[in-house]
């Protein structure tokens, strides 16, 4: 089994005239933590649109699990191994906590429109699956005690990880967050640092774009930044907080007086 679970490999995606990522190669490894870091309109969303069957590259393309996935609608891909979540929280906001993350559960199960009219055995039992599943990662995420209060009720830290939960219920090898920590406080960040490496010991591969440079840098393994479209440094976050192209590009140039 190779230990690169997905190959993003020199992809180029044009709109029109605008070229948002340029001959862009990443490779995520199985069970690492990726952080994906840039200035705005670097390009980070749009790795994450390619990725997961939003957009379909120019050129280029994207391997997983060793299949090429470039081709794939959306709910394939979810159900080939690879969720996300969004920078703007999208959630069912009439839906419960445990109703949202059911939505994921289902993605796999089998019961067909007049099973559920007829509430047969069959989907009898996979819906009782789900609601299990779905508590257990309400648990998990520390939100389990919200389960019957609708989405919009929650506070604002509980819908991000009711997203997240809602993600993982699809049974992903690959998790990939846009900016989980956008508009967390410095405690709900560090409770958010000790979530993401919590997800990534329960097994999964974590990639990750965000802003917050104490997010990136203390769970992420290894570091890719992007700038106008192309990848511009990888490697290891001290490594990466000190290159003179992401100093220049990201962290602003230091003052030479």
């Amino acid at each position: 089994m190779s230990d690169v679970l997905l190959e993003f490999s020199n992809v180029t995606m044009q709109f029109g005239g605008v070229t948002a990522l340029s001959e862009v190669t990443i490779d995520v490894h199985r069970g690492e933590i990726l952080g994906l870091i840039g200035p705005n309109g670097a390009g980070k969303t749009t790795c994450f649109n390619v990725i997961t069957g939003v957009y379909s590259p120019t050129s280029g393309g994207v391997l997983f699990d060793g299949k090429d996935i470039t081709k794939l609608k959306r709910f394939q891909i979810t159900r080939s191994g690879i969720a996300r979540t969004f920078q703007n929280i999208r959630l069912f906001s009439q839906m419960t906590a445990l109703e949202n993350v059911m939505v994921g559960a289902d993605t796999h199960k089998s019961s067909s429109v007049p099973g559920a009219l007829l509430r047969t055995k069959h989907q009898r039992h996979e819906e009782k699956e789900s609601r299990d599943r779905a508590m257990e990662l309400l648990t998990f995420m520390g939100i389990a005690d919200r389960y019957d209060s609708a989405a919009r009720n929650l506070p604002y830290g509980y819908q991000r990880r009711l997203e997240i939960a809602r993600a993982l219920a699809t049974d992903p090898q690959l998790l990939c967050l846009d900016e989980p920590a956008a508009g967390f406080n410095p405690a709900e960040k560090q409770e958010l640092n000790e979530l993401i490496l919590k997800i990534r010991a329960k097994g999964y591969t974590v990639l990750l774009i965000e802003h917050d440079m104490s997010v990136v840098m203390n769970v992420s393994d290894r570091v890719v930044v992007l700038d106008f479209g192309r990848k511009i440094a990888e490697g290891l976050p001290a490594q990466v907080q000190i290159n003179p192209d992401v100093v220049a590009a990201y962290l602003g140039v230091p003052d030479a007086s």
